[in-house]
């Protein structure tokens, strides 16, 4: 579905100022969104920060304090589950065990078609797309956790729904599995272009599958934005800290473009804090570059000693000490070209460069500074 005049995605999914309360405590907070058509949007955050119930409300299995939801231009604020457009796959697969494959993927689709062979056709269809096409007369007990979990899919997608809801589908599945899946829940949401919202507290995740990432917690979003925002521009110490590995370190600022701490000074992007201001440092690990030893012309290069490392497969882990940091430890992913190029061991002494353009300040309460 696409806006006429503009050709772009039209809204498909608003979500207007949504307050949840239970008693005192406020699960959601002022909570405005869209969503767009045919758009992957996940909403990731720690336990407890209002992902699910968000979702939930969606569904119309919970109801907002206040604020409104529309679905394609529906009001869908109060109506019940059965009256919104949208199928859903739950974390534990809900597969009926008493039922067999087929039986489950046709049971919603029984409740709008009566013809027996065309429902046997949509099953059949299902089962191809979901790439188990010989497994219908099994029991959900027959299956590995993943069929179980494809199954469940394809019962969400049997009525053709306008809305497919996530809700954690992957976590109860082992790492490799998980992997997988989650390639395939993509290509799948992509082939049929069907709106989908997935809640996950799994980064990897979310980078991965989603469009678009909403970051709560605490019952807010913190930041929306595409994987690729929401990883190299944090819009708060909470986003840069909950999505992938971060050094933070407490400095002072300098200059408009300066920070420091220890003995050492350090170019920074850009920001707005007042001089002399206590500030919070933030730095991916893969951020560090190691440097040949006396490379000239280098902003921010620091001679370092490699206190230990640590193998982790597709990169090293070392940790660097340097005097210029005051007691400050870098942790710093290297590849295994670079170990191996620059002969970096543990104990040994090595030179970094810490880019500008890849320091975050933030301030003490933790925006962006």
């Amino acid at each position: 579905m696409t806006d006429s005049r503009s050709g772009q995605p039209a809204t498909y999914l608003r979500v207007d100022h949504l307050t949840k309360t239970f008693g005192t405590f406020t699960a959601l907070k002022d909570i405005s969104l869209e969503v767009m058509a045919g758009e992957f949007v996940c909403f990731l955050g720690p336990s407890g920060c209002g992902k699910t119930t968000l979702l939930r409300i969606i569904a119309g299995l919970e109801t907002q304090t206040e604020g409104s939801i529309e679905q394609a231009g529906r009001d869908i604020s109060f109506l019940p589950p059965s009256q919104r457009d949208f199928g859903i796959v739950f974390q534990s697969y809900a597969l009926f065990p008493n039922l067999t494959v087929e039986q489950n993927i046709a049971y919603g689709l029984q409740t709008i078609e009566r013809d027996k062979a065309r429902i046997r056709s949509r099953v059949g269809e299902l089962l191809e797309l979901v790439g188990l096409p010989d497994q219908g007369p099994k029991y959900p007990a027959q299956l590995s956790g993943g069929q179980q979990q494809r199954i469940a899919l394809a019962r969400a997608l049997a009525i053709s729904p306008g809305l497919l809801l996530l809700d954690e589908p992957l976590s109860a599945l082992d790492a490799k599995v998980r992997g997988h899946l989650r390639h395939e829940v993509k290509q799948l949401q992509r082939r049929l272009d069907v709106t989908t919202i997935m809640v996950t507290h799994d980064q990897e995740e979310a980078l991965s599958m989603a469009d678009r990432v909403v970051v709560m917690n605490h019952g807010v979003i913190e930041q929306t934005g595409t994987p690729i925002d929401i990883y190299r521009e944090p819009a708060s110490l909470f986003v840069a800290d909950f999505v992938g590995s971060m050094n933070k370190i407490d400095v002072t600022v300098a200059s408009e473009t300066a920070v420091s701490f220890g003995k050492a000074e350090l170019k920074c992007r850009p920001q707005r804090l007042a001089r002399g201001t206590e500030a919070v440092l933030a730095l991916r690990p893969e951020d560090v570059i190691p440097a040949d030893a006396g490379a000239a012309g280098l902003e921010n290069a620091f001679e370092v000693t490699v206190r230990d490392m640590e193998f982790l497969g597709a990169y090293w882990r070392a940790w660097l000490t340097s005097e210029a940091f005051a007691g400050t430890e870098l942790d710093a992913h290297f590849s295994i070209n670079a170990v191996r190029r620059l002969d970096i061991a543990a104990g040994r002494a090595m030179t970094i460069q810490l880019p500008p353009e890849r320091l975050h300040v933030f301030s003490a309460d933790g925006r962006r500074g």
